[in-house]
Protein backbone atom coordinates (compact mmCIF):
# COMPACT_ATOMS: atom_id res chain seq x y z
CA UNK A 1 0.00 0.00 0.00
CA UNK A 2 1.61 3.20 -1.12
CA UNK A 3 0.29 6.79 0.18
CA UNK A 4 1.55 9.62 -1.92
CA UNK A 5 1.89 12.94 -0.82
CA UNK A 6 2.17 15.99 -2.87
CA UNK A 7 3.24 19.82 -2.52
CA UNK A 8 0.50 21.86 -2.71
CA UNK A 9 -0.13 24.07 -5.79
CA UNK A 10 -3.29 25.96 -4.70
CA UNK A 11 -1.64 29.77 -4.65
CA UNK A 12 -1.11 31.22 -1.10
CA UNK A 13 -1.68 27.27 0.35
CA UNK A 14 1.31 26.66 2.99
CA UNK A 15 -0.22 23.38 4.34
CA UNK A 16 0.65 20.05 3.71
CA UNK A 17 -1.24 16.88 4.01
CA UNK A 18 0.89 14.99 6.39
CA UNK A 19 3.95 14.87 8.90
CA UNK A 20 6.32 12.90 10.23
CA UNK A 21 4.01 11.94 13.12
CA UNK A 22 1.50 10.57 10.75
CA UNK A 23 3.65 8.59 8.47
CA UNK A 24 5.23 7.18 11.26
CA UNK A 25 1.63 5.74 12.15
CA UNK A 26 0.83 5.15 8.61
CA UNK A 27 4.13 2.89 8.47
CA UNK A 28 3.27 1.34 11.52
CA UNK A 29 -0.39 0.09 9.85
CA UNK A 30 1.69 -1.37 6.53
CA UNK A 31 1.93 1.68 4.23
CA UNK A 32 4.86 2.90 2.83
CA UNK A 33 4.99 6.45 2.26
CA UNK A 34 6.40 8.62 -0.32
CA UNK A 35 6.35 12.67 -0.14
CA UNK A 36 7.42 15.15 -3.27
CA UNK A 37 10.73 17.13 -2.35
CA UNK A 38 9.73 20.47 -0.48
CA UNK A 39 5.96 19.55 0.01
CA UNK A 40 6.20 20.73 3.97
CA UNK A 41 8.82 23.73 3.75
CA UNK A 42 5.97 26.06 4.17
CA UNK A 43 4.49 24.52 7.43
CA UNK A 44 8.09 24.45 8.61
CA UNK A 45 8.82 20.74 8.12
CA UNK A 46 11.95 20.13 6.45
CA UNK A 47 13.01 17.17 3.69
CA UNK A 48 15.02 15.81 6.68
CA UNK A 49 12.04 15.32 8.74
CA UNK A 50 10.16 13.21 6.61
CA UNK A 51 13.01 11.20 5.40
CA UNK A 52 13.57 10.39 9.37
CA UNK A 53 10.16 9.49 9.66
CA UNK A 54 10.65 6.62 6.97
CA UNK A 55 9.02 8.59 3.93
CA UNK A 56 10.82 8.07 0.32
CA UNK A 57 11.28 11.67 -1.34
CA UNK A 58 11.07 12.29 -4.84
CA UNK A 59 9.54 14.74 -7.68
CA UNK A 60 6.02 14.93 -8.31
CA UNK A 61 5.80 12.03 -10.82
CA UNK A 62 8.03 9.67 -8.98
CA UNK A 63 5.86 10.23 -5.39
CA UNK A 64 2.53 9.51 -7.48
CA UNK A 65 3.71 6.93 -9.43
CA UNK A 66 1.73 3.21 -8.81
CA UNK A 67 0.68 5.02 -5.59
CA UNK A 68 -2.58 3.60 -3.93
CA UNK A 69 -4.11 6.20 -2.17
CA UNK A 70 -2.97 10.25 -2.57
CA UNK A 71 -3.39 13.05 0.54
CA UNK A 72 -3.41 16.20 -0.14
CA UNK A 73 -5.27 19.78 1.72
CA UNK A 74 -6.48 20.83 -1.90
CA UNK A 75 -7.00 18.06 -4.75
CA UNK A 76 -4.47 18.12 -6.74
CA UNK A 77 -5.27 18.53 -10.73
CA UNK A 78 -5.61 15.24 -12.09
CA UNK A 79 -3.15 15.69 -15.09
CA UNK A 80 -0.53 15.75 -12.19
CA UNK A 81 -1.26 12.24 -10.53
CA UNK A 82 -2.11 10.75 -13.92
CA UNK A 83 1.05 7.71 -12.40
CA UNK A 84 -1.15 6.64 -9.97
CA UNK A 85 -2.77 3.14 -9.76
CA UNK A 86 -6.34 2.82 -11.79
CA UNK A 87 -9.36 3.45 -9.12
CA UNK A 88 -6.74 5.15 -6.17
CA UNK A 89 -8.28 7.04 -3.88
CA UNK A 90 -7.54 10.66 -3.35
CA UNK A 91 -8.76 12.17 0.42
CA UNK A 92 -8.61 15.84 -0.17
CA UNK A 93 -10.84 19.06 0.22
CA UNK A 94 -12.65 19.17 -3.39
CA UNK A 95 -14.74 21.88 -2.81
CA UNK A 96 -17.26 20.05 -4.84
CA UNK A 97 -20.43 22.38 -5.71
CA UNK A 98 -17.96 25.03 -6.85
CA UNK A 99 -15.46 22.76 -8.57
CA UNK A 100 -17.85 20.89 -10.35
CA UNK A 101 -15.37 20.51 -13.71
CA UNK A 102 -12.69 19.26 -11.11
CA UNK A 103 -14.93 16.33 -9.30
CA UNK A 104 -16.13 15.05 -13.22
CA UNK A 105 -12.75 15.07 -14.29
CA UNK A 106 -11.97 12.72 -11.24
CA UNK A 107 -14.73 10.61 -12.18
CA UNK A 108 -13.54 10.30 -15.60
CA UNK A 109 -10.07 9.38 -14.61
CA UNK A 110 -11.40 6.34 -12.29
CA UNK A 111 -10.31 8.20 -9.03
CA UNK A 112 -12.06 7.58 -6.44
CA UNK A 113 -12.53 11.06 -5.07
CA UNK A 114 -13.00 11.51 -0.89
CA UNK A 115 -13.75 15.01 0.43
CA UNK A 116 -12.64 15.83 3.54
CA UNK A 117 -15.36 18.59 4.15
CA UNK A 118 -18.26 16.12 3.26
CA UNK A 119 -17.56 13.87 6.70
CA UNK A 120 -20.61 13.44 8.33
CA UNK A 121 -21.00 15.67 12.19
CA UNK A 122 -21.57 12.23 13.99
CA UNK A 123 -19.25 11.43 17.00
CA UNK A 124 -17.68 8.71 15.75
CA UNK A 125 -16.04 11.18 13.14
CA UNK A 126 -15.12 14.20 15.39
CA UNK A 127 -11.42 13.37 15.05
CA UNK A 128 -11.59 13.10 11.16
CA UNK A 129 -14.11 16.06 10.67
CA UNK A 130 -11.34 18.64 8.54
CA UNK A 131 -13.82 21.60 8.70
CA UNK A 132 -13.85 21.71 12.46
CA UNK A 133 -10.03 21.26 13.25
CA UNK A 134 -9.23 24.27 10.93
CA UNK A 135 -11.69 26.61 11.70
CA UNK A 136 -10.58 26.35 15.49
CA UNK A 137 -7.67 27.80 14.12
CA UNK A 138 -9.41 30.44 11.87
CA UNK A 139 -11.33 31.59 14.43
CA UNK A 140 -8.23 32.50 17.07
CA UNK A 141 -6.35 33.98 13.76
CA UNK A 142 -9.47 36.22 13.09
CA UNK A 143 -8.73 37.47 16.34
CA UNK A 144 -5.64 37.97 16.05
CA UNK A 145 -5.25 39.52 13.11
CA UNK A 146 -8.23 42.03 13.97
CA UNK A 147 -5.97 42.69 17.03
CA UNK A 148 -3.20 43.94 15.02
CA UNK A 149 -5.61 46.22 12.68
CA UNK A 150 -6.96 48.13 15.57
CA UNK A 151 -5.46 50.87 16.58
CA UNK A 152 -6.40 50.56 20.46
CA UNK A 153 -6.13 47.89 23.00
CA UNK A 154 -8.09 45.18 24.07
CA UNK A 155 -8.03 44.87 28.07
CA UNK A 156 -8.91 47.35 30.13
CA UNK A 157 -6.22 49.14 31.11
CA UNK A 158 -5.80 51.29 34.71
CA UNK A 159 -2.64 53.92 34.11
CA UNK A 160 -1.42 56.76 36.42
CA UNK A 161 -2.27 58.62 33.12
CA UNK A 162 -6.06 57.24 32.85
CA UNK A 163 -8.22 54.41 32.10
CA UNK A 164 -7.92 52.75 28.68
CA UNK A 165 -11.52 51.17 27.90
CA UNK A 166 -11.77 47.93 26.95
CA UNK A 167 -12.69 47.13 23.13
CA UNK A 168 -15.93 45.45 22.33
CA UNK A 169 -15.96 42.39 20.39
CA UNK A 170 -18.87 40.66 18.39
CA UNK A 171 -18.77 37.42 17.25
CA UNK A 172 -21.56 36.52 14.46
CA UNK A 173 -21.85 32.90 13.78
CA UNK A 174 -21.48 30.64 17.10
CA UNK A 175 -19.92 27.43 15.07
CA UNK A 176 -16.66 26.14 15.59
CA UNK A 177 -15.02 29.29 14.68
CA UNK A 178 -17.30 31.59 16.59
CA UNK A 179 -16.37 29.89 19.76
CA UNK A 180 -12.86 30.09 19.32
CA UNK A 181 -13.00 33.47 18.47
CA UNK A 182 -15.32 34.49 21.66
CA UNK A 183 -12.60 32.60 23.82
CA UNK A 184 -9.55 34.40 22.02
CA UNK A 185 -11.35 37.65 22.33
CA UNK A 186 -11.94 36.56 25.98
CA UNK A 187 -8.54 35.90 26.56
CA UNK A 188 -7.35 39.14 25.31
CA UNK A 189 -9.34 40.64 27.84
CA UNK A 190 -12.03 42.22 25.56
CA UNK A 191 -15.99 42.57 26.35
CA UNK A 192 -17.43 40.18 24.47
CA UNK A 193 -20.74 39.11 23.22
CA UNK A 194 -22.14 36.97 20.09
CA UNK A 195 -25.40 35.38 18.14
CA UNK A 196 -26.02 32.52 16.28
CA UNK A 197 -29.27 31.80 14.67
CA UNK A 198 -29.26 28.62 16.62
CA UNK A 199 -30.70 29.04 19.63
CA UNK A 200 -29.25 25.99 21.03
CA UNK A 201 -26.08 28.24 20.89
CA UNK A 202 -27.25 30.49 23.96
CA UNK A 203 -25.45 28.11 26.77
CA UNK A 204 -22.82 27.58 24.66
CA UNK A 205 -21.91 31.43 24.26
CA UNK A 206 -22.54 31.72 28.13
CA UNK A 207 -20.16 29.41 29.27
CA UNK A 208 -17.76 30.77 27.30
CA UNK A 209 -18.20 34.28 29.66
CA UNK A 210 -19.91 36.64 26.67
CA UNK A 211 -22.83 37.92 26.34
CA UNK A 212 -25.94 36.79 23.96
CA UNK A 213 -27.25 38.42 21.31
CA UNK A 214 -30.60 36.81 20.25
CA UNK A 215 -33.93 37.66 18.84
CA UNK A 216 -36.03 37.00 21.37
CA UNK A 217 -39.04 38.21 19.50
CA UNK A 218 -39.88 34.92 16.68
CA UNK A 219 -40.37 32.05 18.49
CA UNK A 220 -40.38 28.56 16.89
CA UNK A 221 -36.76 29.41 14.68
CA UNK A 222 -33.98 27.27 15.99
CA UNK A 223 -31.81 27.84 12.85
CA UNK A 224 -29.99 24.19 12.87
CA UNK A 225 -29.89 21.61 9.69
CA UNK A 226 -28.47 18.48 9.60
CA UNK A 227 -25.12 17.72 11.41
CA UNK A 228 -25.24 20.41 13.07
CA UNK A 229 -24.77 23.09 10.25
CA UNK A 230 -26.80 26.13 10.10
CA UNK A 231 -29.56 26.95 7.48
CA UNK A 232 -30.91 30.06 5.62
CA UNK A 233 -33.68 31.60 8.17
CA UNK A 234 -37.15 32.80 7.16
CA UNK A 235 -37.87 36.23 6.26
CA UNK A 236 -39.80 37.32 9.72
CA UNK A 237 -36.52 36.20 11.40
CA UNK A 238 -33.87 37.93 9.14
CA UNK A 239 -35.31 41.29 9.52
CA UNK A 240 -35.67 41.16 13.25
CA UNK A 241 -32.45 39.60 13.39
CA UNK A 242 -31.12 42.44 10.98
CA UNK A 243 -32.97 45.49 13.34
CA UNK A 244 -31.60 43.94 16.69
CA UNK A 245 -27.40 43.14 15.14
CA UNK A 246 -27.95 47.06 13.37
CA UNK A 247 -28.43 48.57 17.16
CA UNK A 248 -25.72 45.91 19.09
CA UNK A 249 -23.48 46.54 16.04
CA UNK A 250 -23.38 50.58 15.92
CA UNK A 251 -21.60 49.89 19.62
CA UNK A 252 -18.99 47.40 18.83
CA UNK A 253 -15.10 47.93 17.97
CA UNK A 254 -14.32 44.64 16.90
CA UNK A 255 -16.59 42.13 15.19
CA UNK A 256 -15.68 38.90 13.75
CA UNK A 257 -18.28 37.00 11.03
CA UNK A 258 -18.39 33.12 10.57
CA UNK A 259 -21.64 32.32 9.20
CA UNK A 260 -21.13 29.74 6.31
CA UNK A 261 -24.04 27.04 4.74
CA UNK A 262 -22.42 24.43 2.90
CA UNK A 263 -23.22 24.38 -0.71
CA UNK A 264 -24.25 27.96 -1.17
CA UNK A 265 -22.81 31.52 -0.65
CA UNK A 266 -22.20 33.17 2.48
CA UNK A 267 -25.26 34.88 4.06
CA UNK A 268 -25.12 38.85 3.92
CA UNK A 269 -24.95 39.63 7.52
CA UNK A 270 -23.56 43.34 7.19
CA UNK A 271 -24.47 46.18 5.02
CA UNK A 272 -23.23 48.91 4.19
CA UNK A 273 -25.84 51.00 5.99
CA UNK A 274 -24.53 48.98 9.11
CA UNK A 275 -20.90 49.73 8.74
CA UNK A 276 -21.29 53.44 8.28
CA UNK A 277 -23.01 52.86 12.18
CA UNK A 278 -20.33 52.21 13.49
CA UNK A 279 -17.05 54.03 15.18
CA UNK A 280 -14.03 55.52 13.33
CA UNK A 281 -10.98 52.71 13.66
CA UNK A 282 -13.12 49.92 14.42
CA UNK A 283 -12.54 46.76 12.78
CA UNK A 284 -14.84 43.59 11.06
CA UNK A 285 -12.75 40.54 10.28
CA UNK A 286 -15.11 38.48 7.37
CA UNK A 287 -14.29 34.55 7.79
CA UNK A 288 -16.68 34.26 5.29
CA UNK A 289 -14.69 36.05 2.66
CA UNK A 290 -13.59 33.47 0.44
CA UNK A 291 -17.34 32.02 0.41
CA UNK A 292 -18.63 35.68 -0.88
CA UNK A 293 -18.36 37.10 2.23
CA UNK A 294 -21.13 38.15 4.76
CA UNK A 295 -20.00 41.54 4.99
CA UNK A 296 -20.87 44.04 2.21
CA UNK A 297 -17.55 45.14 0.47
CA UNK A 298 -15.25 42.76 1.71
CA UNK A 299 -12.55 41.61 -0.44
CA UNK A 300 -10.14 38.73 0.31
CA UNK A 301 -6.58 39.57 1.13
CA UNK A 302 -7.01 43.20 1.43
CA UNK A 303 -7.78 45.84 3.85
CA UNK A 304 -10.78 47.33 2.55
CA UNK A 305 -11.74 51.33 4.58
CA UNK A 306 -15.59 52.32 4.47
CA UNK A 307 -16.89 54.85 6.87
CA UNK A 308 -13.63 54.86 8.60
CA UNK A 309 -14.03 51.41 9.19
CA UNK A 310 -11.34 48.50 8.48
CA UNK A 311 -12.90 45.35 6.85
CA UNK A 312 -10.28 42.46 6.31
CA UNK A 313 -10.38 38.59 6.04
CA UNK A 314 -8.00 35.85 4.40
CA UNK A 315 -9.02 33.45 1.61
CA UNK A 316 -7.45 30.92 3.66
CA UNK A 317 -7.59 31.63 7.13
CA UNK A 318 -6.81 28.60 8.58
CA UNK A 319 -3.38 28.56 5.92
CA UNK A 320 -2.15 31.51 8.01
CA UNK A 321 -1.07 28.91 10.80
CA UNK A 322 0.38 26.59 8.29
CA UNK A 323 2.17 24.44 11.29
CA UNK A 324 -0.32 23.59 13.37
CA UNK A 325 -2.88 23.87 10.65
CA UNK A 326 -0.93 21.06 8.73
CA UNK A 327 -0.59 18.90 12.48
CA UNK A 328 -4.64 18.68 13.22
CA UNK A 329 -5.26 18.15 8.80
CA UNK A 330 -2.71 15.38 9.00
CA UNK A 331 -4.07 13.56 12.25
CA UNK A 332 -7.39 14.07 10.80
CA UNK A 333 -6.54 11.91 7.47
CA UNK A 334 -4.76 9.39 9.48
CA UNK A 335 -7.86 9.00 11.89
CA UNK A 336 -9.95 8.77 9.09
CA UNK A 337 -7.98 5.89 6.93
CA UNK A 338 -6.80 4.02 10.05
CA UNK A 339 -10.41 3.28 11.48
CA UNK A 340 -11.13 1.57 8.22
CA UNK A 341 -7.83 -0.32 7.72
CA UNK A 342 -8.51 -4.00 6.77
CA UNK A 343 -5.09 -5.64 8.18
CA UNK A 344 -5.92 -8.82 5.79
CA UNK A 345 -6.75 -6.72 2.72
CA UNK A 346 -3.79 -4.11 3.53
CA UNK A 347 -5.98 -1.19 2.74
CA UNK A 348 -8.84 0.88 3.83
CA UNK A 349 -12.43 -0.42 3.32
CA UNK A 350 -14.65 2.43 3.99
CA UNK A 351 -18.49 1.56 5.22
CA UNK A 352 -21.56 3.25 4.23
CA UNK A 353 -22.51 5.78 6.89
CA UNK A 354 -19.15 8.01 6.52
CA UNK A 355 -17.65 6.22 3.50
CA UNK A 356 -21.03 6.69 0.82
CA UNK A 357 -21.34 10.48 2.99
CA UNK A 358 -17.42 11.43 2.01
CA UNK A 359 -17.06 9.56 -1.47
CA UNK A 360 -17.56 11.78 -4.46
CA UNK A 361 -16.42 9.55 -7.68
CA UNK A 362 -16.17 5.58 -8.24
CA UNK A 363 -16.23 3.62 -11.25
CA UNK A 364 -16.35 6.72 -13.26
CA UNK A 365 -19.01 7.91 -12.30
CA UNK A 366 -20.11 10.72 -9.79
CA UNK A 367 -22.02 8.78 -7.07
CA UNK A 368 -22.20 11.19 -4.09
CA UNK A 369 -26.13 12.05 -3.44
CA UNK A 370 -25.47 15.68 -2.59
CA UNK A 371 -24.35 16.30 -5.79
CA UNK A 372 -26.37 14.05 -7.93
CA UNK A 373 -29.64 15.43 -6.36
CA UNK A 374 -28.77 19.05 -7.32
Amino acid sequence: MRIAVLKERAPGEGRVAITPETIKKFAALGAEVAVETGAGVTASIPDEAYREAGAELGSAEQTVKEADILLGVVAPDVALIAGAKAGAMVAAMFDPFRENTRVEAYAKAGLEALAMEFMPRITRAQSMDVLSSQANLAGYKAVIAAADTYDRAFPMMMTAAGTVQAAKAFVMGVGVAGLQAIATARRLGAQVSATDVRSATKEQIQSLGAKPIFVESVEGIEGEGSGGYATEMSEEYQKAQAELVSSHIAKQDIVITTALIPGRAAPRLISDAQIATMKPGSVIFDLAVAQGGNVEGSVADQTIEKHGVKIIGFSNTAGHLAADASALYARNLYNFLSAFWDNEAGKPVLDEEIGDAVRLTQGRKIVNERLTAQ
